[in-house]
């Protein structure tokens, strides 16, 4: 499946983590401006095949199965947002130095016992390994490794650095990778230079004679 250029333009991971970017597939969360990248299950399975969960042409036969379950498709995606929400109020939480809800935690612990049941161990040249459960008629198969994502980053020394964009309404989240734990913005080509023009702005308006 060829995913067209206009959903590639329209979502550009930032998180440097699978859960983080599945998080921010809302873009300025709770403002005027709030936008949804997974408007479907076609718009989960094309993300899914951007962050290389699904294989080449896995996508389009879970696009074309969707159709044929619409239902399930749904119920499905349902699952995904309800995920995605938890994930983000459970990873604000710790950003803000609070406790995560127990009802966000025992969401997404229902999601990884059941992404636990579908690994097994695979053995290859190099050695065993563990691999999820082949099976491109499973629609669920998406939250598997983003379940597993979440989970491995909660129980990670990195969670320290899990930092929310600072930018108005934004609310996509990052792993500060800087070794002052200095970034401030998802991305400084978008956040942070509307951030820079609003400074100025202020700074010129404030600096302006009186009418």
């Amino acid at each position: 499946m060829r995913i067209p250029a206009e959903v590639i333009d329209e979502y550009n991971p930032d998180g440097d983590s699978l859960c983080l970017d599945f998080i921010n597939t809302v873009s300025w969360r709770g403002s005027s401006q709030q936008s949804d990248f997974l408007k479907d299950y076609a718009r989960l399975a094309s993300w899914a095949e951007m962050m290389e969960i699904l294989g080449t042409g896995e996508a389009g036969q879970l696009i074309e199965i969707a159709a044929r379950q619409p239902q399930v498709a749904s119920a499905v995606l349902g699952r995904a947002i309800a995920l995605r929400e938890a994930l983000y109020r459970i990873f604000s939480a710790f950003i803000k130095g609070n406790i995560p809800a127990e009802e966000d935690v025992a969401l997404l612990n229902r999601e990884v016992h059941l992404a636990w049941q579908m690994r097994s161990l695979t053995y290859t040249p190099a050695g065993m390994r563990l691999a999820w459960e082949s099976g491109a008629e499973t629609l669920e198969r998406i939250l598997w490794p983003v379940a597993q994502s979440a989970a491995d980053l909660l129980a990670a020394d990195d969670l320290a650095r899990v930092g929310e964009c600072l930018g108005e309404g934004c609310g996509w989240l990052f792993i500060d990778a800087s070794k002052n734990k200095s970034r401030r913005w998802c991305s400084m080509n978008d956040c942070g230079n509307r951030e820079k023009a609003r400074r100025h702005y202020q700074r010129k308006k404030a600096s302006a004679p009186p009418d």
